[in-house]
């Protein structure tokens, strides 16, 4: 019971991690609209929640040290902390690499290519996607905290 409990709060973990980077993207995209040569960015979210999920179960738990903690932790991207002063990624932190370019939908003078509609309603969707995700974790952690509470009473 406590492994499936532990197994769907860390699949839950990673997908709001990445959902709070995409939310990150798309927030600069609109933020950008305005902004000549720019170039929107996005990421594919089920394959990013594979790998996130693949490098979970393979032993990787994300990376915990902290900023101030000295020694090399490698990360999801791959880059090693090799002074404690480096700054740690976060859990759903994408390599440029990573990232997808949006193609735009019409060609702007000024080579922008952010879609306010597509941005705006992409935005929607991941925030409602994010509140899902909220609200499944609130869920699992409430129904384990009721069964330890009727356990405890009987």
């Amino acid at each position: 019971m406590l492994n499936r409990l532990t197994d769907a709060l860390n699949f839950q973990t990673q997908a709001l991690a990445l959902r709070s980077e995409r939310q990150r993207l798309l927030a600069s995209n609109i933020a950008n609209a305005d902004t000549p040569g720019y170039q929107a960015r996005d990421m594919d979210f089920s394959r990013a929640l594979r790998e996130a999920t693949s490098a979970s179960s393979a032993g990787y738990a994300g990376n915990t040290g902290s900023p101030g903690t000295a020694g090399a932790s490698a990360g999801p991207s791959n880059l090693a902390r090799t002074q404690s002063g480096h700054l740690a990624l976060s859990i759903g932190s994408r390599r440029e690499s990573e990232l997808l370019f949006s193609t735009a939908a019409q060609t702007n003078m000024d080579s922008n290519s952010v879609d306010m509609d597509r941005e705006r309603a992409s935005f929607a969707d991941n925030s409602v996607k994010y509140e899902a995700t909220l609200r499944f974790i609130n869920g699992s952690v409430r129904t384990a905290m009721d069964a330890m509470k009727s356990h405890n009473a009987a």
